[in-house]
Parts: structure tokens; sequence; C-alpha cells
């Protein structure tokens, strides 16, 4: 049997929380004081996700940068990929909060937007 111990970040309290696997399987969650820490202990040993934040090029605008971030989560393995994507995305001033900059990244189905207002000069 496994055992792998997390530091929940499903809220603030940060319980420390110990998974027993099986054969990949979760056998059990202990350490938590709510169910968003299961969840969230679940999810990370068996499909670890995370939101992902950057800046991407923006020309024509008084800011030469925008912050974007991935409108959900994505699975881990693919934060390198997504980075070189975002790395990659070159846009045009106008653009505004919510606005896509990169759509479904990396085929993940999600795409990523834009965090902030950059107008054109």
């Amino acid at each position: 049997m496994e055992k792998r111990e997390l530091t929940c970040i499903g809220c603030p309290m940060g319980c420390q929380i110990t998974v027993e696997l099986e054969n990949g399987e979760v056998v059990s969650v202990t350490g938590n004081t709510c169910g968003i820490g299961d969840k969230y202990a679940r999810n990370e040993v068996t499909h670890p996700e995370r939101t992902v934040t950057s800046t991407a090029i923006i020309l024509g605008g008084d800011k030469p940068r925008v912050s974007v971030k991935t409108a959900s989560n994505i699975p881990k393995d693919k934060i390198n990929a997504v980075m070189r994507e975002i790395d990659a995305a070159v846009m045009h001033a106008p653009i505004h909060i919510g606005d896509v900059v990169v759509k479904d990244v990396c085929g993940t189905g999600v795409d990523v937007i834009a965090t902030r207002n950059v107008e054109t000069v």
C-alpha cells in the first residue's frame, strides 16, 4: 500500500492529509476537516490539475504585455506545453478582460483568457 502526504489547498485551513492508495486506487483519505479536502486529495493523487497564469505580448497597446490565465484548471503534466503556447501568442490591442488569447490551449479544451484591459495607443 502506498501513502502520500499532502497539504490541502482547498480552503484556508491547510489540513495535512494522508492518502492511501492500492494499485493506483484511493483506499482512504484522512486528516481533512471538510469535504473539500477529501475531493482535493483524491483529485491530486489521481489527476492533478492547476490554473496557469502568465503574460502574453501585446502589439500597439498602452502596455507591452497583458496578464493571462487558463479559464479553468488544466492537467498538471501539460503546464510546460501550455506555457510555450502562451509565450508564442502575440495579440493586438485593444484587449479586454475575458478576451480569449489562446483557444483550446494544447488540446485541453480550456481557453487562455486576458485578466486585464490593454488599450490601443
